[in-house]
């Protein structure tokens, strides 16, 4: 109700005209601020406003956005029933599923908004624009499968999901003028980001913390799958029958090595679910599903991940149909707060479709050809190598392709710390097969790359069109502070599209504030970092930076370019600022080698029914050894000699205009080996407990169970837990504010030593009913 009125106070002023003319009056002026403003304000008359409360009218047009969602749903089943074409009726099927996708992201923004609590703004807002922000990417999604789909069937989708786009859009657009009107008013707690809390998360307790920094052998998984038998499913379809429905504790399941070939589909109604292997070349999860053959993109992914809340480690998912049969994914995230942690995703066109919501990925490899990271999740990769493949001869590679529909969607790729690396075998032809960081797939296509190691095979122009003109004017490409022979940005492309922004632009990308990643990650311990990296270079007052305009913000809120921006001088007209240019950076390093998490006191009751052998906690001396057997697995890529940037010997060859839904290309006669970066090496683990850590960034005395985390050594900037000589940030530092690390205390204290009497071989810890 406080936010009711404090609305009101702006959007219902004129308490004396009529009630009718005044109800007319305010839903003229809440449509003002949606991009579809007839749509609006006929939605809203003929579902029955009557109302100048703001509040009441965005519960309308919420419930106004069901109606139509629910009604193209019914019409897909309609046109399913009336195709003969297969791929139609494929699409139609996915319209379906995704439809209703949308209408529940719809109705938990429904019930979401209707509680809302002023208290809690900040983080209610964050929730609603992103669940919105998967309403329009599941209805785009829904029209993408229909690309190269002959008939009709397309376009009768199109105008049955017309009205629902619309007021998904206008729906957001509200939102989003709720954050700027609240911020203008200078509500207190409004953008101020908690940290982590069990009130916040009640499954993220001590036992589930300490999960992914245990090995397998530290823990007993609620269930094993094992291709060989040895445990009590063979496959992971049948092992994903016994998880338990909307739960909200952590749930394990331990896959152990095999090359399990299956597609595997985790609905949304399996939350809260973790699945761990023996190693991402190890345990591999393998399909062949593609477009050439009749699938479309969404539905050819090896593995699908829609439950809230999960969590992969040590897990290789790769799809095996080759360059030859075009869109074939991998591995497809539509999970909100999903974490990736040291996994593999193989493949060569699409292999990384990120679809919705909020995702991060620490320590992955992810390999492939064109458009092998695409989708419009609001997606963190730290530490991760982006592994370039051989396309075929008629091709070029593309990195990413983001596919913002939306200004005001918060989504984005931002790549941080991450490696660009070549194949072996690709890495001979990249002056004839060219290489880009991405390109636009939608309007408002969103990429970051920043603190990150590029290598000479990226093209000076660094960013390829879409096609001719497409969204150069909308996108949203920046880089910052990267290094390495292919981060010099004087032969850029000049697109208006393409930024240069100062630190304090760019802050918003960095995981803290673009995730409002404190809340969920730093609780299941994977390394993380919240803010930059590196030391944020030196003011450079030559550089022009990109002026602010109002894109670039909106899905902030229309106030917060004059606010954060304008005010501190960094987004004037002139393009001068305070801020500062890329300073220079060491010698490249080899390719960064992610440090295990450190090792913790897991308790006996890790979980329920889940006993473990227990034994005194003894500390390592510093800087020596922890081995954990089969924490993980690695092979060393294969060295590439350094050369000079590439220069083009001709004009930027045309991209494929198609959609990562759909497009060609021809064929190699055999997959080519992988060669991956560096892992978690198989014998030992380097990594010890991390010290505290206070607000302020300075280290706190390590508690009687902890160890100082060892240093780093100079070549190796990625150093994850702890200070390193080659970064003076802790890796799980957000600039001056740094998440503490969590102190065992009581039975905390009592931890697990991996002894062969307490290892020995998995058992089911319970079976589900």
């Amino acid at each position: 109700m406080v936010v009711a009125l404090a609305i009101g106070s702006r959007w219902g002023e004129e308490e004396e005209i009529p009630e009718v003319s005044s109800s007319k009056k305010a839903i003229t002026t809440i449509c003002e601020t949606t991009d579809y403003q007839k749509a609006c304000e006929e939605a809203l008359v003929s579902n029955g406003a009557n109302s100048t409360d703001p509040k009441e009218l965005i519960e309308v047009a919420f419930q106004a956005a069901i109606k139509y969602i629910n009604e193209a749903a019914e019409k897909s089943v309609v046109l399913q029933e009336a195709q003969a074409d297969p791929r139609a009726k494929a699409a139609l099927e996915s319209c379906r599923e995704l439809a209703n996708r949308a209408a529940n992201d719809l109705q938990r923004s429904y019930a979401k908004f209707n509680n809302f609590d002023i208290i809690n703004v900040d983080d209610i807002l964050l929730e609603l624009k992103i669940w919105l922000s998967g309403a329009i990417t599941n209805e785009e999604t829904c029209l993408d499968g229909f690309d190269d789909v002959p008939g009709d069937a397309g376009e009768k989708m199109r105008e049955a999901l017309t009205m629902s786009m619309q007021m998904t859009s206008n729906a957001l657009a509200m939102v989003a003028e709720i954050s700027t009107f609240l911020e203008t008013m200078g509500i207190q707690g409004f953008k101020s980001r908690r940290l982590l809390s069990e009130e916040i998360f009640p499954w993220t307790d001590f036992d589930t913390r300490r999960l992914l920094t245990a090995s397998p052998q530290q823990i007993r998984p609620n269930l094993i799958v094992a291709k060989d038998g040895s445990g009590k499913y063979h496959t992971i379809n049948e092992a994903l029958k016994d998880i338990p429905k909307n739960s909200n504790r952590t749930f394990v399941m331990y896959i152990k090595e095999g090359v399990y070939e299956e597609k595997v589909w985790i609905n949304s109604s399996l939350t809260h679910l973790m699945i761990i292997g023996d190693g991402p070349t190890k345990t591999r999860i393998t399909g062949k599903l593609n477009f050439i053959d009749g699938t479309g993109t969404y539905q050819t992914a090896t593995v699908a991940v829609q439950g809230d809340d999960f969590i992969a480690r040590d897990i290789g998912f790769e799809n095996s149909a080759g360059a030859e049969k075009h869109q074939a994914v991998a591995l497809r995230v539509s999970a909100d707060r999903a974490i990736f942690y040291n996994c593999h995703m193989d493949g060569y066109q699409d292999t990384l479709y990120v679809h919705t919501y909020r995702q991060f990925y620490r320590d992955c490899v992810i390999s492939g050809t064109i458009d092998f990271i695409f989708g419009d999740a609001a997606a963190v990769f730290q530490g991760c190598t982006m592994l370039i493949r051989k396309p075929m001869d008629n091709q070029q590679n593309i990195v990413t392709a983001q596919g913002r529909k939306d200004v005001r969607q918060p989504t984005g790729l931002v790549l941080q710390n991450c490696t660009f690396k070549a194949d072996p075998e690709y890495y001979p032809h990249r002056n004839k097969l060219k290489s880009y960081l991405g390109r636009p797939w939608k309007e408002y296509s969103r990429t970051i790359i920043m603190e990150s190691f590029v290598d000479d095979f990226i093209q000076p122009q660094g960013w390829l069109p879409w096609n001719e003109t497409f969204a150069l004017e909308t996108l949203f490409y920046t880089e910052f502070n990267n290094r390495g022979p292919g981060a010099p940005k004087a032969q850029r492309i000049k697109w208006p599209g393409v930024k240069e922004l100062p630190p304090n632009r760019i802050q918003r990308f960095t995981a803290a504030e673009f995730l409002d990643g404190n809340r969920w990650i730093p609780p299941t311990r994977v390394p993380y970092a919240a803010g930059f990296i590196f030391p944020v270079p030196q003011e450079d007052p030559n550089i022009k930076y990109s002026p602010v305009v109002p894109e670039e913000t909106k899905d902030l809120g229309t106030v917060v370019d004059k606010s954060s921006f304008i005010a501190t001088g960094n987004g004037s007209s002139s393009g001068k600022g305070t801020g500062s240019n890329p300073a220079p950076v060491p010698p490249p390093p080899p390719p960064p080698v992610p440090v295990p998490p450190p090792e913790i006191a897991i308790p006996v009751d890790i979980l329920p029914e889940s006993g473990i052998a227990a034994a005194p906690f003894t500390s390592s001396p510093v800087g020596s050894p922890v081995p954990q057997p089969g924490f993980a697995d690695s092979v060393s890529i294969s060295p590439i000699s350094g050369s000079s940037v590439p220069t083009s010997d001709s004009a930027i060859a045309a991209a494929s205009p198609t959609s990562p839904i759909s497009g060609d290309s021809s064929v190699p006669s055999s997959q080519p080996d992988l060669a991956y970066s560096p892992s978690v090496s198989p014998s030992q683990d380097t990594s010890v407990s991390a010290p505290q850590s206070s607000m302020d960034g300075s280290e706190i005395a390590a508690s009687p169970n902890q160890t100082p985390a060892p240093v780093a050594a100079a070549a190796a900037p990625t150093s994850t837990i702890g200070n390193s000589a080659a970064s003076p940030q802790s890796d799980v530092s957000m600039d001056t504010n740094v998440f503490p690390a969590a102190s065992p205390s009581g039975n905390e204290a009592a931890a697990v030593a991996a002894t062969p009497e307490s290892l020995g071989s998995f058992n089911d810890a319970s079976s589900p009913s």
